[in-house]
């Protein structure tokens, strides 16, 4: 039976704290980063990456050791200073006192929840996990992956977003857009857009589109994709 249920969480604009200061704690703070939240980062001492981080205004660095206290507000917190066990031991009472989310580096026992091997290709989200067993193994699945997914898929995500749109708008139904959605995903609308074709990729969407009662043009696909860039 499977220990974790998995869920995508919006910390969009949510204070979150990493304490360390090492290329791990600037690897997290870049996640939490990219996805929206406010983070501050607070440690004794900073790698370069976390300055550079610092000086893009992408996070907040706060130069001081842990104490009882500091977490207070933080909606997520993940700690990579983990090599103090009574520091781990103090940042996991304290989150569970503030019921947060924590996330103490390579202490499963120790975090609310885990980060999975993630590949992003735009609004494409593909997360693999071992539940914290062999996180190197879920690297390595992640990357071979990357090679099943390429690039192109976030253009592909987009041009399916925009086409979602249109068939929304004009209340086709569901079942309906299930087999319009069938339909592009065993096109070759992909394989086009691996080519750099994107021209044709486009024509063929607005032909599909077309069959399934969107009176849409290519020239107007074309618009509406940039604007969506």
């Amino acid at each position: 039976m499977p220990n974790y249920y998995p869920i995508m969480l919006d910390i969009r604009n949510r204070p979150a704290i990493v304490v360390g200061g090492d290329r791990v704690a600037a690897e997290k703070a870049a996640a939490l980063s990219a996805s929206g939240a406010h983070v501050t980062v607070m440690n004794a001492e900073f790698c370069p990456e976390l300055y550079e981080m610092a000086k893009r205004h992408e996070i907040t660095l706060h130069q001081k050791i842990y104490e009882v206290g500091d977490l207070a507000g933080a909606f997520v917190v993940v700690a990579t200073a983990t090599y103090d066990p009574q520091l781990a031991e103090a940042i996991w009472n304290e989150t569970q006192q503030r019921g947060q989310l924590v996330n103490i580096v390579d202490v499963p026992a120790r975090c609310s929840f885990i980060v999975p091997s993630i590949l992003r290709r735009g609004q494409l989200t593909i997360s693999v996990s071992t539940e914290g067993a062999s996180p190197s193994l879920s690297k390595r699945i992640r990357q071979r992956l990357e090679g099943l997914f390429p690039a192109a898929y976030d253009t592909y995500m987009q041009i399916a977003v925009v086409a979602r749109r249109h068939l929304r708008q004009l209340d086709i139904p569901y079942d309906r857009r299930d087999e319009f959605f069938g339909e592009f995903f065993s096109s070759d609308i992909l394989t086009l857009l691996d080519e750099d074709n994107l021209a044709y990729a486009l024509a063929l969407t607005a032909e599909l589109l077309q069959r399934y009662g969107v009176p849409i043009s290519t020239a107007t696909l074309t618009t509406e994709l940039a604007a969506a860039q």
